[in-house]
């Protein structure tokens, strides 16, 4: 019986975006100020619409959730990137590909959400503006994510 050879690699490896240094370093620079002005923006919004009582309201309740949801959606992408550009590393296991890609979708499907409730208030707000505070009252808008 003849042996075989049971080596592999333990998961993907990945393209990156350029093999050459002086450029990876402007890459992972761009990628993080992009990400920090990602984090920070949402940020500022989610506490803008949590210190004005003014802005408790179903249109500035779904634009708080749809920034938190952007945080949650690029954080699931960017650090990786960040740590493979410092570490010159191209692998990722499967376990770690699979875990990525599954927050990306249920990050994206949660944007994609958000924005359509979004437009059915907007709808209402504009066609059925005596009704709006019935419509869209915060327990009917509690009820879009349970």
């Amino acid at each position: 019986m003849e042996p075989e050879n049971h080596t592999g690699t333990p998961g993907f490896l990945l393209q990156g975006l350029s093999e050459k240094p002086e450029i990876q370093s402007v890459l992972s620079g761009l990628f993080l100020s992009l990400y920090l002005v990602t984090i920070f923006g949402n940020l500022l919004i989610i506490l803008a619409i949590i210190s004005d009582s003014h802005l408790h309201t179903p249109m500035y309740f779904f634009l708080s959730n749809l920034s938190f949801v952007d945080i949650c959606f690029t954080s699931t992408t960017v650090p990786k990137i960040l740590v493979n550009i410092q570490t010159q590393s191209k692998a990722i296991t499967y376990a770690g590909c699979i875990t990525q890609m599954y927050f990306f979708t249920v990050f994206a499907l949660l944007d994609n959400l958000l924005l359509t409730v979004m437009a059915y208030d907007r709808f209402v707000a504009i066609c059925q503006p005596l009704h709006y505070t019935v419509l869209m009252s915060p327990k009917f808008c509690a009820q879009f994510f349970s």
